[in-house]
């Protein structure tokens, strides 16, 4: 059985509606997140509970203007969802929705404050934290994971690019529950290729052999196995499934720890 459904308010031309576009944006519950695009073009976070009630919601702060608003990106089991915002000047600032529905907005130290730069909330460790990616000042891609004592761990994957205003560097996109991440990484050359990091840190590049260039978003499976697609020397697309290798990464320090204010705690 098929079940289609709209948030409140999507609106109903080209390029409106409602999406659920993240691999992390439906939890055992059946709980969904998502965004919808009314018709001035502002997006709007929703949940969708288990038995098909949408709330949808916005994060204080967030713009109002085309492009603008509150995109939800990953629930937790509890029901949790984090995301991002664009406010008023296109900045971007992560948020937290935790079960009740109340939302707290942060940024990453080093977070950039210009048009496209920021703080994006991606998805949950299996204790809560929060994992994401944030652009700095010089447009660069850095990922980060957020605990809920509001110490930030930042990495980077080792051959990531650091070319000044060229969109370069880490994004992590999927994880799984051990805690391991998948992503991408872009190159001094603006080439994307995969990568995965542990639960201790340890990040492994990879690429498959017959790309040309990684594709964008991957997920990772609880026994470390990961999908996506990459193109190869014709820009065909294809998909791929990695295969967990225990041991083979490559050690990373970690680039950390500043402190960011705890989330606050209902009364």
């Amino acid at each position: 059985m098929i079940t289609v459904f709209d948030a409140p308010g999507a609106g109903t031309g080209p390029g409106h509606g409602t999406f659920v576009t993240s691999p992390l944006i439906i939890n055992p519950d059946g709980a969904i997140a998502g965004w919808a695009v009314d018709s001035a073009f502002v997006y709007h976070g929703f949940l969708r509970d288990k038995n098909g009630v949408i709330t949808t919601f916005d994060a204080p702060g967030a713009g109002t203007g085309a492009g603008q608003g509150t995109l939800s990106f990953a629930i937790s089991p509890r029901g949790e969802i984090t995301g991002f915002y664009f406010d008023g000047t296109n900045a971007v600032r992560g948020f937290l929705r935790d079960e009740e529905g109340v939302i707290t907005t942060f940024d990453v130290p080093g977070a950039g404050t210009g048009p496209g730069q920021g703080t994006f909330g991606g998805g949950f460790t299996p204790n809560g934290t929060i994992m994401g990616v944030y652009a700095d000042a010089d447009s660069l891609y850095h990922g980060f994971l957020l605990d809920t004592n509001g110490a930030v761990t930042t990495f980077d994957a080792p051959d990531a690019g650091n070319v000044p205003g060229s969109f370069q560097g880490t994004v992590p996109w999927g994880i799984n529950t051990n805690g391991e991440i998948t992503g991408y990484y872009t190159d001094q050359t603006n080439v994307n290729h995969g990568f995965v990091r542990d639960k201790h840190g340890t990040i492994a590049e990879f690429d498959v052999p017959a790309a040309a260039n990684m594709g964008p978003w991957a997920s990772i499976a609880p026994n470390g196995a990961v999908v996506s697609f990459f193109f190869d020397q014709n820009a065909v697309v294809h998909g791929f499934v990695r295969e967990a290798d225990r041991g083979s990464g490559i050690a990373r320090p970690e680039l950390t720890v500043r402190q960011i204010p705890a989330r606050p705690t209902r009364p």
